[in-house]
């Protein structure tokens, strides 16, 4: 029954709006004029006609590599309580997805609730939530809402909400099972945030209370094996992936790549190819210094070679994403050229298929926990060859587009790690963790997370102190403050007292 009612749902290829304007044209009686009206395809989320543009997104919807894999993804949607979806960074999964999965609450007449998808940026969250909904031609903050910090853009009739990780495991405080929900959608899972892995570990205890609840993981190509050891044998869904393109590796050794960053921008703009960059480097501070450079030089350039507009995307701030104007007018001989510059994790804020080059340094500067010291430290480090692949992944299936690795090859393969360590292993846990006792959040000590907190000390035999707080305080007071055992339990850890014996007796 389920089956028939979704074949329902889908698009039309021989109805078209524009087909029925057609139509109407002409010297036509009233009744004529009716039937027209009649055959209008209505959209079932709103019950109102499609517009125009419905279609002509639609059109780009087909074009994505993900599409095809459509009706294989419902067919084992309607047959599993858990799907996993692999593929690229720029296969659509993250918006065709859940639109999906909104078809399939439609089709069972939302008996178990509606869609959420999580992302790790709000800026994201929001950027799709508005380009889901143009796409499903209906309102934003109607049918398709986003929550993040501070903004709430969803109703109570909202059918598809897109939200950042950690403001659904704050929704889970009030709501354990998340009965609102019947398809849950954990996309961003190659970043490795804290709230990812809270929701990985807790929505598996949910799926064994709640069967007709369903969830899906959104997951890069390298995340699959780890996954499915985790989760089970779960189905998969694989988008093929996308031709490969030009990579030009850095031959020699590895000198300062801030300068060699700036020597190749303005090598490919005066060379005249057509195209934008994005830039990846180290830091924000560096972010700021190239600006500064790019600015002051660019403003020297011949203007027969076209404006360099330059973009400083800074991954942690709420900024708008990077989408290009799409009515942007030659004003000149040559079109405008746009050099984005942006840090670790700016991959999924970039939207734009005008990117034809790509220039990687290899580097990031991340915060990273010293349980020894109880303090965040600043790490420069080599990125992961999952990231590396990520950024070739942005100049989707255009055949001219290049990536300049700033590092050589060698470099990639030794110094580089397959996967971007988790947040979870390297992160201070000390607010997450008192925050989820104190709303009552009982054995999460306990809970089965796929990336474990790190340890640190001689051979392991110390754990992360607040994972160790986690796992072995009593519970709480009734107001919810904490046991006068748990503090000296946390007291006596921190001071490294003499005949310390792991694990405690």
């Amino acid at each position: 029954m389920e089956a028939e009612e979704l074949e329902g749902l889908s698009p039309s290829s021989e109805k078209r709006y524009s087909e029925s304007l057609d139509s109407s044209d002409g010297d036509g009686d009233g009744d004529e004029g009716l039937l027209v009206c009649d055959d209008l395809e209505l959209n079932p989320f709103d019950g109102l006609p499609y517009s125009s543009r419905y279609y002509k997104l639609l059109k780009e919807r087909e074009a994505l590599p993900v599409w095809k894999e459509k009706y294989s993804f419902m067919e084992k949607l309607l047959q599993s309580q858990v799907v996993m979806v692999s593929g690229d960074a720029t296969c659509g999964k993250s918006s065709q997805v859940p639109q999906w999965c909104a078809e399939y609450c439609l089709s069972v007449r939302y008996q178990h609730g509606g869609v959420v998808c999580t992302q790790v940026h709000k800026q994201t969250a929001v950027q799709l939530a508005l380009r889901v909904a143009d796409e499903m031609d209906v309102n934003i903050g109607h049918e398709v809402g986003y929550v993040i910090p501070f903004e709430n853009c969803c109703t109570s009739e909202t059918i598809l909400r897109y939200c950042t990780d950690d403001a659904l495991q704050r929704e889970m405080m009030s709501s354990p099972f998340l009965g609102s929900y019947g398809v849950i959608v954990l996309d961003g899972l190659h970043e490795g945030s804290i709230a990812t892995d809270v929701l990985l570990g807790l929505l598996k205890d949910v799926l064994m209370a709640r069967p007709e609840l369903k969830l899906v993981l959104n997951a890069s190509p390298l995340l699959v094996s780890s996954l499915s050891s985790y989760y089970g044998n779960v189905p998969l869904v694989e988008v093929p992936a996308q031709p490969p393109v030009e990579v030009v590796y850095l031959s020699g050794v590895h000198t300062d790549a801030f300068e060699a960053v700036l020597r190749l921008i303005f090598e490919i703009h005066r060379s005249g190819e057509e195209g934008d960059l994005a830039v990846f480097l180290a830091c924000e501070q560096d972010i700021e210094k190239a600006y500064e450079v790019l600015c002051r030089e660019g403003s020297d350039l011949s203007p027969d070679l076209g404006e360099l507009v330059v973009v400083p995307l800074y991954p942690k701030e709420k900024l708008s994403l990077f989408r290009p104007s799409e009515d942007a007018e030659q004003k000149g001989q040559a079109p405008p050229r746009r050099v984005v510059l942006t840090t670790s994790s700016g991959e999924s804020l970039l939207c734009s298929h005008a990117v034809r080059f790509v220039i990687d340094v290899g580097l990031e500067r991340r915060k990273v926990y010293k349980p020894r010291i109880r303090a965040d430290s600043l790490v420069t480090r080599p990125i992961s060859q999952s990231q590396a692949e990520v950024r070739k992944q942005l100049l989707g299936p255009s055949a001219s587009g290049k990536l300049f690795c700033l590092y050589s090859e060698d470099f990639a393969s030794r110094a580089m790690k397959p996967l971007q360590p988790a947040e979870m292993q390297e992160a201070n846990l000390t607010s997450m963790v008192l925050f989820m006792k104190r709303v009552d959040i009982a054995g999460l000590g306990h809970c089965d997370f796929m990336n474990q907190p790190g340890s640190f000390g001689p051979a392991g035999k110390r754990p992360h102190g607040t994972w160790f707080v986690m796992r072995h305080c009593p519970c709480q007071g009734v107001r919810g403050e904490l046991s006068s055992r748990l503090e000296q339990i946390t007291r006596d850890f921190f001071r490294g007292a003499a005949g310390w014996v792991w694990p405690p007796a």
